[in-house]
């Protein structure tokens, strides 16, 4: 029996003509606790902007809703986040993912510049006509960055190469491009348009997605997040969709990763970095 179902009984048996001290023994509470009286819930507001984030971001778990909350400047703890989460019940049900066979893990050294390292991949999904949907995603290593999630119903070697004309011409060619061994990747097209831009490009061994892990994980989160939750009724709606999404991601989803920033402000904190070493070597020079 709870405590409040407790004082209830010692009430009622008083009212029946029952003394307190009577009352309490026969229930086994003691006068204390009947007088009791709870205090104020102070995590009301608390509760509320947990409860508005994760309607919000429907696949984020407690970490990221604690993310958030300390992005927007509140100063909370994770243990009375995650507490008030599981109160709510706003538990994410996991989604049974697909197995992939063992293989050795090797960790990835991230580079220490933006454009550095490219990792690239494709992910699919379909359209409400049930037409193919073929996302080429390219994630910068270092920021961690979508640089570009680009959907089309197909995508061969000669479309893929000035998929990243656009790309660079926006952002500027990476140094490294790493891949799998997809036939579009490793094409003709392909090592020409490397070799004219003076692009290395790197493939992963056969059946060993983790040597590709910072894609492959941007992938995850992708289709748990976007492509899972959305029902797309053309291409162009499936881009605008994507599109609105990798900005989330880039601008305003903290990563612990990095150290609780987003993407885009990590990337500007590595430019500001860059350019602190490079004032200060000329200045060594000189």
């Amino acid at each position: 029996m709870t405590a409040p179902a407790r004082r209830e009984a010692v009430w009622e048996m008083k009212s029946l003509g029952l003394t307190e001290r009577r009352a309490l023994t026969a229930i086994g509470m003691s006068a204390s606790s009947l007088r009791y009286v709870p205090a104020p819930d102070r995590n009301v507001d608390l509760r509320r902007k947990i409860v508005a984030l994760a309607q919000k971001y429907r696949r984020y778990g407690a970490e990221m809703i604690y993310l958030k909350l300390r992005q927007d400047g509140l100063q909370v703890n994770h243990k009375r986040v995650d507490r008030l989460y599981a109160l709510e019940k706003l538990h994410v049900r996991r989604r049974r993912r697909k197995k992939v066979p063992p293989a050795n893990r090797q960790p990835l050294i991230r580079p220490s510049a933006a454009n550095e390292i490219w990792s690239i991949d494709f992910i699919f999904d379909r359209i409400a006509s049930g037409r193919a949907l073929k996302c080429l995603v390219i994630v910068d290593d270092a920021t961690h960055e979508a640089v570009a999630v680009m959907a089309q119903h197909s995508i061969g070697g000669h479309q893929l190469t000035r998929m990243l004309d656009e790309v660079c011409a926006r952002r500027g060619k990476p140094s490294v491009i790493r891949s799998d061994n997809g036939r579009e990747l490793i094409g003709k097209a392909m090592l020409t348009w490397a070799h004219r831009n003076g692009v290395t490009l790197r493939q992963i061994e056969p059946g060993k997605p983790n040597q590709n892990a910072y894609v492959e994980s941007f992938n995850g989160r992708l289709r748990d997040e976007c492509l899972n939750e959305h029902w797309f009724v053309s291409l162009a709606h499936a881009q605008a969709v994507i599109n609105a999404w990798v900005r989330e991601y880039n601008e305003e989803r903290p990563k612990k990763a990095l150290g609780g920033l987003t993407p885009a402000s990590y990337a500007k904190q590595l430019a500001a970095k860059a350019v602190t070493l490079t004032s200060d070597s000329k200045t060594a020079c000189y």
